[in-house]
């Protein structure tokens, strides 16, 4: 009898075992998580600015990401949670809009000229970036957290370019020289050395745990300054970075 007592008791204790396959960092409250997607979205005026009346072509194009998050869940409140990660991301997009008396400058026969353009302007805008959110998190229930924060960027390289076409450009003022562009006729610009290296802003989001450690997520970043420095007026409008972040994480 006490043979049996001593098996089922040994029985007991290895199956516990088995089953908290847990690992240690988790039941002390820490969770690591990598994640891999994508971003889609913008540089945007917000709101759309009168100068924009239209926009004819937009391109998300395909930006990767991917981050290492580390998430501390408080002790006395083991719903709530403080998140910090690390993230290699790309963010860009192609646009082509119809604009009225935009400010801008351009290359035209070698020149630079500045002035008011009316017509059809399309856009190039990539940026490579490391960016570190800080995040609090709240578990809603095991499977659904929601989160929220701010984020800052360090651009690793970044462009801004593009041309207008199909319209006229007013020299200096809106009632300037009128510079023409018909046909095949273009004029190019190139903002790259006018874009700040620094950027940050505010960022929510949620996961879902999809199949046991594997997650699904999705968040918002909003850039709350613009991706220009603050001296330049070249493009007569505030652009700010809109993203929505899709990714695929694993949980460790």
């Amino acid at each position: 009898m006490k043979k049996q007592l001593f098996i089922i008791c040994l029985l007991t204790v290895v199956v516990n075992v088995i089953a908290d396959d847990t690992p240690r960092h988790r039941q002390l409250g820490w969770d690591v998580e990598v994640k891999q997607g994508v971003n889609i979205g913008a540089v945007s005026p917000f709101p759309l600015t009168a100068e924009v009346r239209s926009i004819d072509e937009y391109s998300p194009r395909l930006n990767g990401t991917a981050e290492v998050v580390v998430t501390r869940w408080l002790p006395t409140t083991p719903k709530l949670g403080v998140s910090m990660g690390l993230k290699f991301e790309e963010k860009g997009m192609k646009t082509t809009a119809q604009v009225k008396n935009q400010r801008t400058e351009i290359v035209s026969s070698e020149q630079n000229i500045e002035g008011y353009y009316t017509g059809k302007v399309s856009t190039s805008y990539s940026a490579t970036a490391l960016t570190l959110p800080v995040m609090l998190n709240y578990r809603l229930n095991k499977s659904w957290k929601v989160r929220g924060g701010f984020y800052y960027s360090y651009m690793l390289s970044q462009s801004f370019t593009g041309f207008v076409s199909d319209g006229y450009l007013r020299v200096g003022t809106p009632v300037g020289e009128k510079l023409t562009f018909e046909d095949d006729s273009m004029g190019a610009y190139n903002f790259n050395e006018h874009l700040r290296r620094h950027n940050g802003g505010f960022q929510v989001g949620g996961s879902w745990l999809a199949i046991r450690d594997f997650t699904v997520n999705a968040d918002l970043t909003w850039g709350v300054g613009t991706i220009f420095q603050k001296a330049f007026k070249g493009t007569g409008m505030d652009l700010y970075p809109i993203f929505m972040n899709f990714t695929f994480g694993y949980r460790f």
